[in-house]
């Protein structure tokens, strides 16, 4: 059969199968036929695209036929349109065919698609990295004077705090966190018995890790533990909960109502916060060496002996400059926490993107923190 007739047996084929077909006529014309859905559009797009690769030279086709379609939707409307250019004609359509190309035609001119952005060279990105930088330190530091200045608005109206929220915060922060923190803290304790007893028992030293531990518990790791708890969970909570807050305008409508949004959702979880936390260190401590006890007691050490070693070893001054630590540790974290709530934007993300802002932002302040308070200590002899 000649190429001619293989052309029409297919025309035919497809007509009759309602599958999509495509033929290119000697004078430039692309015939189109069959269905011109959704499926025949995605079944014939490839084999489209390869034809207008081939014939770029060429330009658009002069005419497009539809006279051997059957059916035509939007998606087969995108895919005729994509095909024509300027000056292309389309022949064959009929009326209901040209309705939906003129309905596809005005929507895909309405809505072009979107340009993706060109990227910035090296020292726009470096600029903007830093102007973000600024507009960050900036608002914190806007953020922590309007703090300030509500604090001391207190000392004239302490009305303005009111006891029931600051203790469902303080039942929130420090009462539902204590089963978690002295299972942490036992924990630690017994790993940090073990990991000592092992290298210092090759000279004999086993009967220095009661001190070893207590030191490291009391000036670094009980701190810093229950910061991360805290971090973890009501840093979270707070962004999360005044995060739903922002997006539902509550915030707003108090500030209209004119009552001081810092006074009434910020300083009760800074002061709850600030008053647990070193409650919580202690409680670290205290589960820590308790798991330091069992450990050395299960080496055949005496309770006595433990006993004596940490009261000879450890000092007030020890547990004090931890507990300070934790006290600033909360304070920092309620504030990253209530800051990244209070500035959460509106999209569905919004709420998750300000927890998790919190969380990360309150233990990268924990860690600066305990580093700078490293350097004071050592250079004040502490």
């Amino acid at each position: 059969m000649p190429p001619e007739g293989q052309d029409i047996a297919a025309r035919a084929a497809a007509r009759e199968d309602g599958n999509a077909g495509m033929e290119r006529r000697a004078d430039g014309t692309l015939a189109l036929s069959g269905r011109l859905d959704a499926d025949g559009a995605a079944a014939l797009w490839p084999r489209v695209m390869r034809g207008v690769e081939a014939g770029a030279q060429d330009g658009a086709p002069p005419a497009i036929d539809l006279a051997g379609i059957t059916m035509l939707d939007t998606a087969g409307a995108v895919l005729v349109l994509d095909l024509a250019g300027p000056e292309t004609r389309i022949e064959g359509a009929g009326e209901a065919e040209r309705a939906v190309l003129d309905r596809t035609r005005d929507a895909l001119a309405e809505a072009p698609p979107p340009v993706p952005p060109k990227p910035m060279p090296w020292l726009a990105w470096l600029g903007a990295m830093v102007f973000a930088a600024g507009r960050s330190i900036r608002d914190g530091t806007a953020f922590i004077g309007q703090c300030l200045v509500t604090a001391l608005g207190l000392l004239r109206r302490p009305r303005n705090l009111r006891a029931a929220d600051l203790l469902r915060q303080l039942d929130e922060v420090g009462l539902r966190a204590f089963p978690l923190t002295l299972l942490l803290g036992v924990l630690i304790g017994v790993i940090l018995a073990f990991q000592s007893a092992i290298p210092l028992r090759r000279y004999g030293g086993e009967m220095f890790v009661p001190q070893l531990v207590g030191i490291v518990l009391l000036r670094e790791l009980g701190p810093l533990i229950a910061a991360i708890i805290v971090a973890g969970r009501t840093g979270s909570a707070f962004a999360a909960e005044l995060g739903t807050m922002t997006v539902n305008e509550e915030v707003d409508a108090l500030r209209i109502m004119g009552i001081d949004s810092m006074a009434m959702l910020v300083l009760p979880r800074l002061i709850a916060t600030l008053v647990a936390m070193p409650i919580l260190a202690l409680l670290v401590n205290l589960s820590g060496l308790v798991g330091m006890a069992v450990v050395m007691t299960g080496q055949n050490f005496p309770l006595i002996s433990i006993t004596n070693t940490l009261m000879q070893w450890l000092t007030l001054r020890d547990l004090l400059g931890g507990l300070f630590k934790a006290a600033v540790f909360g304070l920092a974290i309620a504030g990253i926490g209530c800051r990244a709530g209070l500035s959460a934007g509106r999209g569905p993300r919004a709420v998750g993107d300000a927890a998790t802002a919190a969380v990360v932002g309150g233990i990268i302040a924990t860690v600066v923190l305990d580093g700078l308070f490293a350097v004071l200590f050592s250079r004040l002899g502490i």
